[in-house]
This record gives C-alpha cells, structure tokens and sequence, in this order.
C-alpha cells in the first residue's frame, strides 16, 4: 500500500470562523494504481492534495506514504520527502521561464545535490518525445510540450508516487487527450499516478475514482 490515510482532519481558521476542509478522511490506495479524486470547489479536493503531497500536515489522522508516518513530521522533512517520494505535475506547469527544457527537468536533482543531472535530464526528456525542444524555453513550447517538460521533471526522480493536479486544465481538448494517454502509459509501466480533478471526463480515464464532498470521502 502506498497511501493510507486514517481518520484525517484539517480545520482553517478564517478569522470569526472555521472550516472545516477534511472531516474524518480514510482512504487506502495501492502502489501501481491510476487514481481521480473528484470534487467540486470547496469540497476539500484541494486540501487532500495539499496533504496527499506533503504540501500540508493534517490536525489529526495518521499518513502513511510509501510505509513512513509522515503526517507530523518537520518542514524540513518533509521538503525532503516531496523531493525522494512524489513528483508534481500542476495545471499551471511551474516551469522557470529563463531556464530550457533540459534545465528544468535537472531542477529536482540539483536540489537534491547530484552534481552532474544533465544526462538524467535528457534521457527524461528523450523517453516523453522531447530530444528536438530540450534548449528552448517554456515561451518556445506548446502547451502539451511544456506539460510534457513539467510530467519530466515530476519523473526524473523516480518518485513513489506522481501526484497531478488539474494537469489538463491549460490545454485544449486534443492536447488533454495525449497528456491523459501519457499518464496512463506511464502508469502501465508501473507509475503510481493520483490525478486531482473536476473534470468527469479526465476521471473516466482512470479505472478508480474518489469523489470528494465536504470534506468527506462519498464514493470510491
């Protein structure tokens, strides 16, 4: 197993109120699976993620990642398990605009402290069909290339687990369709993949999907 998840919770103190984002979540998901957590805005999606990635810590409940407890661990620790454990691939790509294609994808593994990356960085970007765009910047790119950097960089790590969110939601329909078919090629290789989404059609692509409903765990 590589995500359980046991009686999760996380309050936000919005001033004269508090909400309630994730009320008493479980859940249990096995390594090699290709995952869509659904949920509308405001249903606590966003919040699981956050958690889900080592982006946040739960008030209460036990995480358990890849066999480590890491619900309460340190900032520092858990910087260190985004950077081993999880690739992220967000809607927005995050690439640094001064930096090529090949740049980017090394990022992760400079941070890391690997001294020599490049080599990593190019077979990467070899393996997604991206040998011909690896020294132009992400304003050179189209939108599924630049995706297709941003999925690169989330691998390059070889992480337990890649966690992507809303990865479709800045390209067009037929572009979506090949990110999607990348995820699931990427997944029959083995890939745990976890696709956070509102989108039914891209959760139809993935053989389970979790709908989230304030803060709550509806359907699996």
């Amino acid at each position: 197993m590589i995500i359980e998840l046991r009686d999760i919770h996380k309050t936000y103190d919005m001033g004269d109120t508090k909400v309630q984002a994730l009320r008493g979540v479980n859940l249990d998901i096995e390594a090699g699976q290709l995952v869509a957590i659904i949920g509308a805005s405001g249903s606590g999606k966003s919040t699981l993620m956050q958690i889900l990635g080592c982006l946040d810590r739960p008030d209460e409940g036990q995480y358990i990642l890849d066999g480590q407890d890491v619900a309460q661990l340190s900032k520092n620790r858990l910087a260190e398990i985004r950077n081993r454990r999880i690739g992220f691939v967000f809607q927005s790509f995050n690439l640094l605009p001064r930096l090529n294609a090949v740049e980017n994808v090394e990022l992760p593994l400079l941070y890391r402290g690997l001294r020599h990356p490049r080599k990593q960085a190019e077979i990467m970007l070899n393996r997604l069909g991206l040998g011909d765009r690896m020294c132009h910047r992400p304003s050179q790119l189209s939108g599924g290339q630049a995706q297709r950097v941003a999925i690169a960089r989330a691998l390059v790590t070889d992480p337990a687990l890649l966690l992507a969110d809303e990865p479709t939601g800045n390209v067009d329909t037929a572009t979506s369709k090949e990110i999607m078919a990348l995820l699931k090629e990427l997944n029959d290789e083995g890939q745990t993949v976890l696709i956070v989404t509102h989108e039914l059609d891209i959760a139809a692509c993935c053989p389970r999907q979790i709908h989230i409903r304030d803060g709550q765990i509806v359907d699996q």
